[in-house]
């Protein structure tokens, strides 16, 4: 029987995910040194990666790999995906500004979409969405001017956008990402935690300074099994966590975030 055309059908989880490239191993790098990547087990952990998003009620898009582009597989900051718009990133490191072709093609049908543009840089991981407040993170990747461009995006639809400071980080979203209403994991030496007013706060274990990104789906994190310490934590504030492997995309600077753009849409309707 289908749905009343006048009935408003629940909301959806949208992933968007790209294989991983064959030349990964030749990434951009701001904070790590270079260590060699096991396409296979990179590969590997990126199917789990897919299987985990699956698990957690998204339904997943998975573009296929540009093996020309080193960083392709870091979909995330291609695009920041609010319900109302789609703003295509511009990003802060040259070299991968080819990557927002296929990714601007697959959100085209879900959003409308607005850019960024010259001399504005912006990238996606430096972007935290917390309710009506979109934080960017002022990074290496993100000036100034992107920060303002994506203000004056997003202002008709009611938003707020507020540069924050961070530091020894590539990006906001190593410092900082939300894992419940109201409820952040945050890395304090990376960015001050008064930054974000009205919220709970968990902290990485110090023993794990890495460990602040997880990617929330729902009522649950996908965050990776490198940081039992901190998982430790986030379950004892009552966060349900999906531990999975990402030591490959982590030898490029990357973590559970980058991998996926999940954002929410709703199923077509059907009229009687």
């Amino acid at each position: 029987m289908n749905a009343r055309a006048d009935i408003a059908l629940p909301a959806v989880l949208t992933a968007i995910i790209r294989e991983p490239s064959r030349s990964m191993e030749r990434c951009e790098l701001t904070f790590r040194g270079r260590s060699a990547i096991d396409f296979e087990l990179l590969r590997a952990q990126h199917e789990a990666y897919r299987e985990g998003l699956v698990a957690l009620g998204c339904d997943v898009v998975a573009l296929p790999a540009e093996d020309h582009l080193p960083d392709a597989v870091f979909v995330e900051d291609m695009a920041v995906v609010l319900d109302e718009v789609a703003i295509l990133t511009r990003c802060g490191a040259g070299t991968r500004r080819a990557e927002q072709a296929s990714i601007a093609a697959a959100l085209a049908p879900l959003r409308a979409l607005l850019g960024i543009v010259e001399p504005g840089t912006l990238d996606g991981g430096d972007v935290l969405v917390l309710g009506r407040t979109i934080h960017v993170g002022q990074s290496t990747r993100s000036n100034a001017a992107g920060t303002a461009q994506l203000r004056e995006r997003v202002a008709a639809h009611g938003y707020e956008v507020r540069p924050i400071a961070i530091s020894e980080c590539l990006h906001l979203k190593s410092a900082v990402t939300e894992v419940a209403d109201g409820t952040l994991l945050i890395q304090p030496e990376w960015v001050d935690a008064d930054s974000f007013k009205g919220v709970r706060v968990i902290e990485v274990d110090p023993a794990e300074p890495d460990a602040a990104n997880a990617l929330r789906i729902g009522d649950a994190v996908i965050h990776s099994s490198r940081f039992p310490r901190t998982r430790a934590r986030l379950e004892a504030g009552g966060i349900r966590v999906r531990s999975l492997d990402l030591s490959e995309i982590q030898k490029a600077e990357g973590a559970a975030t980058c991998c996926s753009l999940v954002f929410r849409s709703l199923p077509q309707r059907h009229c009687s």
